[in-house]
């Protein structure tokens, strides 16, 4: 039935700074990138080295996404890395205040949070 995750989209609330943030501090490849301007909204189609994608969206006045206490709904999206250590110094580097790393006690992998211009919180997971 399923054979992976495509895709998952984000809505931002300044799409310069977002855009700024997705492809050159995190480094993800434009796909297409688009205006609609019915919607009056941008949609950058980001790729992953193994396929996945992120979209990103902007609409106008979106409301802002409740996250502490933590609400129902998605809580974050992670990243699998090789070396979690270079990425969080890479991050720190573009000024991203990145987490202390832990440990995952039934796993034994290491990760890490970061949040993206939004306060979407995104995971590093060293795989």
């Amino acid at each position: 039935m399923f054979t992976r995750i495509h895709h998952a989209a984000i809505i931002c609330a300044d799409y310069a700074r977002s855009r700024h943030f997705y492809v050159e501090v995190l480094g993800l490849r434009i796909v297409a990138e688009n205006y609609r301007a019915q919607r009056d909204s941008w949609k950058l189609d980001l790729a992953l080295p193994d396929g996945a994608q992120v979209e990103l969206f902007s609409f106008p006045n979106a409301p802002a996404r409740p996250s502490y206490p933590e609400a129902c709904g998605l809580r974050h999206l992670a990243f699998a890395v090789d070396d979690l250590e270079a990425c969080k110094q890479h991050l720190e580097a573009h000024g991203v205040a990145v987490e202390p790393v832990r440990t995952d006690e039934f796993t034994g992998r290491r990760y890490t949070f970061f949040a993206d211009p939004d306060g979407l919180p995104l995971e590093l997971y060293e795989t």
